[in-house]
Formats: C-alpha cells, structure tokens, sequence
C-alpha cells in the first residue's frame, strides 16, 4: 500500500531489514548522492538533495503504490505496529492528500513522546514541525510535482505542501506511529531564528518566493498599497513613551529602567511601567527609581487577569502615553542613548504606522551569543507584509503611533501579541525598518525565551499559527 522512500546512511542495514519487511510496505527505496548503496531487499535513486524539485519528480516517478512515506532527514527510524496500514486507512477516509503523525523520540534508554500539532489555514509558516516522516496520497503528489517550477533547489518539498493544502489540509493523526532513534539537539532557539541566518538567505529569498506564488493563488497576497499615516494628533504632551511591562523581574528591572532614562533626545519622552502585581521587590525597585525621575510613570493595573498585551494596552491607553509608544521588555535593554530618537526619527522619515529595529542576542553580561544579529531582511517594502506570514517574529524593538495602537489594542496574551499586532498594522499600512542594532535581548535562566520543551514551543507554534490563519480569512474575504 506504501512505498517508503528515504535517505541512505551507511551502518543502517538492520534498521532497512526491518522497515523492508514491515506490514504495508511496498517498496522501499533509498535516496542517496554518493556511491550507489548494495541493500538486499531495497531500491536506491540517486538525487542531489532532498528539497529540490528535480528529487521529487524522480520519486514521482519511481513511485508505484497508492500512497508514498517520505522520510525527510536521515535519523534512522522504527515504525509501530500496523503503522502504515494505519496511516492508508486515514488518508482514505479522510480524503487527505497529505499526513503526519506524532512519534516516539529515543535518546540513549530514554524514550518519550514527540507530540504535534494540527494544521490550520495560517500553518503557513516553512517550519512547521510535521516530524520527520510523512505520507501523501499518490496521484496528488506526483500532480502537484508536475506543476512545480523545475528551478526550485531548496523549497519543492514546502512547496509541495503549501499546494497539497490547497485542496485539503494535512491530516494531523495524533497516535504515535513510529519510533525516531537518535535525538535531535537543535535546540528550539536555533530552530526559531534559522530563517534570519545570513548563510541561509539564498534559501529564505526563493522560499518567499514560492510562498508568494501561493498567497496569489489562493487569494491572500496583498500588493503594496498602503493607506497613507498621516501624523497630526497633536494631543500629546510629550512625543514619545516607552512602556515596560514587568512582572517578577527584581533582577532585571533596573537596568531596563536606566537604559530609558539615559536616551538622548531633542524631544519630551516618558516611560511607563506596567507592574502586572509583582511580588518579588520589583515594585519597590521600581518606586525608588521613580523617586529619582519624574519621567517615571509607575502603573499598577487594577485588573489582575492580564497578560502582556493587556499591560501595553494599559500603557498606551494612559492618558500620559506620549505619540509614539516604544517596547522595551524588563529582561532587556537598549543597545545605546540614540535607541528612542532613531525609532521616533524612522516614523516621519518613512511615514509608517509602525517601526521595527534590529536586536542582538546577549548572555547577561551583555556579550553577543548565538544567533547574534536579528536584522529580519527578509522584510521589504514591496512584499514584507506577505512574508510576515512565512515567519514566526518581525522583530525588536517594536513601536507604534499611539493613535492606531488605541483604535486597535493588542490581544491580552503574554505570547504573540506583538506579532499580531504587527500583521493587523501591515494590513493597511506599511511598517518602517532600522537595520542598526537598537536593542539587546538578554539571555539568562529566568528569561522567557529559554530553551523550551515541546508541549511550550507545540503551544506558542499554535497560537501563532491562529494569528495567521485570522489574516488568511481576512484577506481572502476580503478578495472575493
């Protein structure tokens, strides 16, 4: 019923034994690109790489039952009992062109279980975990193959996808179906910032390409039209604020503090301290400092049921919130006494809603870490409001025109929001950039953005994927 096609290691002879022989296996075939491997039992094809369109149409090709298992990096694997026939079974029934399953994941005498998640509208994102095993009806992938650009080098298999979900969307079976032997040690950090490595941009330029194409075939692409930002509130006392929403940060709070205070501008400038109820001394930290500085504006909401977004909503929603509202985390700081004028200067020179800067990563002494530099040039004028939707972030610091951020107020989560925020600006109005290193993201054992365990990353891809599936709707309504 299944023919299984996967990459050649060399030592894995016991492992193809035994996938050979499995219940529902038609065929096994191994990819490789060196010297053609001697399997008894097994088929080879020689390929380049696994994610180029040529691949694909030679799999397409060879391919002769009604469903095809595609293992997608080379980590050996068992699979379950009845495995393959359960997975046939489901994309009968379901009509599915594409599916994927949860798995079991070995390390050494451990084994625990690898859960993901479903596939929504907006799980457009190019990685998106679907674990390293997956299964398509025939016909529909050798005609979606058939349709490919022959160019493509680095995207046929995300291109693939995005054109198998056009019909139906992959089929998330949540039954552990087989067994990964070895772990994998990316660690979620690596995985998260991969698309803004400078090694990858070659890859990253033809993937927003082909998700371009996508977008305009299914009636989300939005082409640069903007409705114009035109300053001319001017209400405010003071031109810009920036707000820190803080909770249980006694550690990190001063330094945030003082990196705002130390900004040198030719303007009037607060900050705006949320303390979502700390109870650790960051409030205290946070009164002596305001002692000091009239600039200090220290609000306690009186709702106890918010989130980070529900904080920044009570900060520019304050009535000394200034034209301009500015993100500064409590972990972290600015990377100079220029950060607010910059930001402030980007808003009238680009006549944007919203300005995004660039961050490095640092440990707690400030020194650049792995992955360093986040600059986000994947982002452009012409189409960057379209490949926001490819990716997981756009960025930091983040600021906003304060009238726009009123009219529309951010979701009351502690994950996301800025995120969403910034697609619903990007729907209308264009985002303005600074490629200079603005801000510095500090890495340290409390920080929120440590190394997280699959069910947080399974939870915050989830969220995140809601958010683009929202604009998916949107846009396409909005076509019809």
């Amino acid at each position: 019923m299944v023919d299984l096609f996967m990459p050649y290691v060399p030592g894995g002879e016991t492992t193809l034994s035994a996938l050979a022989t499995a219940d529902g296996v038609g065929t096994v075939t191994l990819l490789y690109t060196g010297a053609q491997p001697a399997v008894p039992g097994v088929r080879s094809l020689r390929i380049d790489r696994l994610d180029t369109c040529d691949a694909l149409r030679s799999i397409a090709a060879t391919a002769s039952a009604p469903y095809i298992a595609l293992a997608c990096d080379a980590r050996p694997f068992r699979l379950g009992q009845n495995a393959l026939r359960r997975i046939a079974q489901v994309l009968e029934y379901s009509d599915a062109t594409m599916a994927y399953a949860d798995y079991l994941a070995q390390s050494g005498d451990e084994v625990k279980p690898h859960p993901l998640i479903d596939y929504q509208l907006g799980s457009v994102r190019d990685d998106f975990d679907f674990g390293p095993l997956l299964f398509f009806e025939a016909g529909s992938f050798k005609r979606c193959v058939s349709e490919m650009d022959e160019s493509i080098a680095f995207s046929s298999l995300y291109d693939l996808r995005l054109r198998l979900s056009e019909q139906v969307l992959p089929f998330h079976l949540n039954e552990t179906l087989y067994t990964v032997l070895s772990e994998d040690k990316t660690s979620s950090e690596e995985k998260q910032f991969a698309y803004v490595d400078a090694r990858n941009r070659e890859v990253q330029i033809e993937r927003e390409r082909v998700f371009t194409e996508y977008l305009k075939r299914v009636g989300a692409y939005l082409k640069p039209e903007f409705t114009p930002v035109s300053f001319d509130d001017n209400s405010f006392k003071v031109e810009a604020s920036v707000i820190i929403p803080v909770r249980n940060r006694v550690k990190t709070i001063s330094d945030a503090i003082r990196s705002v205070l130390s900004q040198k501008t030719d303007f009037a400038f607060n900050l705006i301290v949320v303390d979502n109820h700390s109870t650790d001394g960051t409030t205290e930290a946070i009164d002596a400092l305001a002692k000091q500085d009239a600039r200090i504006i220290h609000v306690i909401p009186s709702r106890d049921d918010l989130g980070i977004g529900g904080c920044w909503n009570e900060g520019v929603n304050h009535p000394k919130c200034g034209k301009f509202a500015i993100q500064l985390d409590s972990d972290d700081v600015y990377s100079g006494e220029d950060t607010v004028r910059k930001i402030v200067a980007a808003f009238y020179e680009q006549q944007c809603a919203m300005v995004v800067g660039t961050y490095a990563i640092t440990n707690f002494k400030m020194e650049t870490i792995p992955p360093g530099v986040i600059d986000h040039k994947e982002w452009t004028y012409e189409n960057g409001r379209n490949n926001a939707l490819r990716i997981n972030g756009l960025g930091a610091p983040r600021a906003f025109y304060t009238p726009l951020l009123r009219k529309l107020q951010l979701p009351n989560t502690s994950y996301g929001e800025d995120y969403a925020m910034g697609l619903t600006i990007s729907h209308n109005y264009p985002i303005g950039r600074i490629y200079d290193v603005l801000y510095l993201c500090r890495r340290w054992e409390g920080n929120s953005d440590a190394n997280l365990d699959i069910i947080k990353q399974n939870k915050n891809n989830l969220y995140k994927d809601k958010l683009r599936t929202i604009e998916m709707m949107r846009r396409i309504k909005e076509s019809r």
